[in-house]
């Protein structure tokens, strides 16, 4: 008998012991996840888009306005939703409440969506400051892409980018202030070797500024090609909740 069909009893079992609710409703989940069909139907999905920033737009594009006017230092950019209603309060709850059940669904939901880029040789999450990992416990960047690889095949480095400095929470800032914020504030760790196609990833993009800075490191360490990974993008830089 194979593996799969040893944890089938568990996985039973499991279903009948601990049945999957929704984390928005509470009622029934659906397909192995916390959310029911109803809640995963609303998910605002980020189908029309820049394919160079994933900036949500009326028509898909392969400039938006801003990306013609300052080009950002990366190739493309993948962000499979938007950052609304309700996905955005699963995120503030995983990434604020310590609500790891939230981070679980958010990772199943990702894993479903197909990538439309090409996938990179090497996957990096961004950092967060020691004394912020030590406030919260986790990195949500850092186990959200452990499930992109564990699904996709890509490698992860967890420790290849450091965060320098701590900087101030991105949150209430405006988009000039988040570059000056995150301005210096990451380096590639000494004596770490990179392949030519790299991606960053972060839970929400919301001017990019955080990315920006992690992907000018890995230019200026030589990486020919530089991707962004995020959760969701946020339409406005002031969209509360959204940091990156």
């Amino acid at each position: 008998m194979d593996q799969p069909s040893l944890l089938q009893p568990w996985r039973a079992l499991r279903r009948w012991l601990l049945p999957w609710r929704c984390l928005l409703c509470g009622a029934p989940g659906t397909a192995g996840a916390d959310l029911c069909a109803e809640c995963a139907a609303e998910l605002p999905r980020n189908r029309s888009c820049c394919a160079r920033c994933a900036l949500p737009l009326a028509a898909p594009a392969a400039l938006c306005g801003e990306c013609q006017r300052r080009a950002p230092p990366w190739d493309a950019a993948w962000a499979p939703f938007r950052y609304g209603w309700p996905l955005d309060r699963l995120e503030s709850r995983y990434k604020f409440q310590a609500d790891l059940a939230a981070g679980r669904v958010l990772a199943q939901l990702w894993q479903r969506e197909p990538c439309p880029i090409r996938l990179p040789q090497l996957l990096l999450p961004v950092p967060l400051h020691h004394s912020r990992l030590r406030r919260r416990g986790y990195n949500q960047a850092l186990e959200l892409a452990r499930s992109l690889a564990r699904a996709s095949g890509v490698p992860l480095r967890h420790d290849a980018l450091l965060r320098r400095r701590s900087t101030a929470a991105q949150t209430e800032l405006d988009a000039l202030a988040r570059r000056r914020n995150v301005h210096g504030a990451f380096a590639l760790r000494e004596g770490v070797a990179l392949p030519a196609h790299v991606a960053i990833l972060d839970d929400v993009m919301t001017t990019g500024a955080t990315l920006a800075e992690c992907a000018r490191v890995l230019r200026r360490a030589g990486v020919q090609r530089v991707d962004v990974w995020a959760l969701a993008r946020a339409p406005s830089p002031r969209v509360s909740g959204a940091s990156g």
